[in-house]
């Protein structure tokens, strides 16, 4: 049902609507904008892409849900603080209709507030020139939106059931509690939860982002949907209930609602998220491909990708690489990479690809063409010193002078000290066995059989 614009804005006056639309946002955007995280940093962070800044959005509900719940509880208390509650019970006037009285402004503020923090971070992407990838995270903010409404209307209910000053805090705890309870993370090769898929998905939360190309999938967005609607309907249910046969029934849409989202939402935690196909499709310049995510960054790619193949072309010959792609394949934490075949792979996430720009990037996108990382570096993973020195003595072969890489966790002394030995004994063998353990080099690092500075020295691959 409706509420008259009169009502409404009567009701705004008299609740703790605005304060609790207030205190979600600023809770938010205090998160977002200074505390540090990997919402912040990287090709991950919350401003970065359309998709990330939606499930960065939602991942704060694992903060902002329990409050909505416990600032609900508070409003539903409303009455019995005044003393009004048996007198309004007495009024003509229907139950269900001051229990969406009480209800709607509140879910109307914290929902809006919610949506008016996804439309900040929307400015934000507008303002840096971020690539459009369609609507796909449309539905991840809507389900968002609906959760926090969802929540504090429970919590309303809850509260007029048990009118008890402890109720809000309670609540709340219990809110935080739960949500981190059932909350996926991405540690794993596949996002994980202490209880199964389907219970974990109950929660309005979901996994820290770490990979741009990942969404959440339809079944996902559905099963949630039903969840949180059958939590509206039993807080409007226990707002306008007066008896304990009431009370009781109405848990009846919690319980139907639950009975509907669970065969819906996926039982494999490995079909939740699913590879964005809007923001992973290629835009290419000539040999040189990103996804359309980061299509802003494939003029600064293009240039030195191409310089990059030419001068491996040289340097492998018909092992050389003839393409430039970003990789699409998700993986763990520690997993190898996707192993390159005919394209030279880049990771914006890897920290030297991702910094580099002009005669730097090209160097990196040498050393990586002729040695490709089997342990990645990115903001959650070091790769391994030996590989860092590796590429830059590959490079060193390819463009002359041996120059540490730039962004790694390593130290330019720690590389330059295991790199210069061995770059130096490197440098006196023949034109002829150079370059046959570079292409050594090349195989092992492409089939992650051996370390590449042992490789280097004339050691054989396992």
């Amino acid at each position: 049902m409706t509420l008259p614009a009169r009502v409404l804005r009567t009701e705004l006056r008299r609740s703790v609507a605005p304060w609790a639309a207030a205190a979600v946002l600023a809770i938010a955007l205090a998160l977002l904008e200074l505390a540090p995280g990997p919402w912040s940093q990287g090709p991950t962070r919350w401003t970065a892409q359309w998709t990330s800044m939606a499930l960065w959005t939602r991942h704060l509900l694992v903060l902002l849900w329990p409050l909505a719940l416990g600032l609900g509880a508070l409003q539903g208390l409303r009455d019995h603080r005044s003393g009004t509650a048996e007198l309004l019970a007495t009024t003509p006037r229907p139950a269900r209709h001051r229990a969406a009285a009480l209800a709607g402004p509140t879910a109307l503020a914290l929902a809006g507030a919610f949506a008016l923090l996804v439309l900040l971070g929307a400015a934000r992407l507008l303002a840096g020139g971020a690539a459009s990838t369609g609507a796909g995270w449309l539905p991840i903010s809507l389900v968002g939106a609906l959760a926090l409404a969802a929540g504090a209307v429970l919590g309303m209910g809850v509260a007029r059931t048990l009118p008890s000053v402890l109720t809000p805090p309670a609540l709340a705890v219990a809110g935080f509690v739960l949500t981190n309870l059932l909350r996926q993370t991405t540690d794993a090769a596949v996002p994980a939860s202490a209880v199964p898929n389907r219970l974990s998905l109950l929660s309005p939360t979901v996994a820290d982002v770490r990979q741009t190309v990942l969404t959440l999938a339809a079944p996902v967005h559905l099963g949630q949907t039903l969840w949180l609607l059958g939590l509206a309907a039993t807080g409007l249910a226990l707002l306008a209930a007066a008896t304990p046969r009431a009370r009781l029934l109405a848990l009846t849409p919690l319980l139907a609602g639950a009975a509907l989202a669970l065969p819906v939402l996926p039982a494999d935690a490995r079909d939740t998220y699913v590879l964005d196909r809007a923001a992973t499709a290629p835009v290419c310049d000539g040999p040189v491909c990103v996804t359309a995510a980061h299509r802003a960054r494939l003029d600064e790619l293009a240039g030195p990708g191409r310089d990059a193949l030419d001068l491996l072309r040289g340097a492998l010959g018909e092992q050389a690489p003839s393409a430039v792609r970003e990789s699409t394949v998700p993986r763990a934490i520690g997993d190898t990479p996707e192993r390159p075949g005919a394209a030279l792979l880049v990771d914006f996430d890897d920290a030297v690809i991702g910094a580099a720009g002009g005669e730097a990037l090209t160097r990196a996108l040498v050393g990586q063409g002729i040695a490709p990382l089997c342990r990645p570096r990115s903001a959650r993973e070091s790769g391994t010193l030996s590989e860092a020195a590796a590429q830059s003595i590959a490079a060193a072969w390819v463009l002359g002078g041996l120059r540490p890489l730039d962004g790694t966790m390593f130290g330019a002394q720690d590389q330059t000290e295991l790199a210069a030995p061995a770059w130096q004994a490197f440098g006196a063998l023949a034109p002829a066995e150079q370059r046959r353990r570079m292409a050594a080099l090349h195989a092992a690092a492409v089939s992650c059989t051996a370390d590449p500075l042992d490789v280097l020295a004339g050691g054989a691959t396992r």
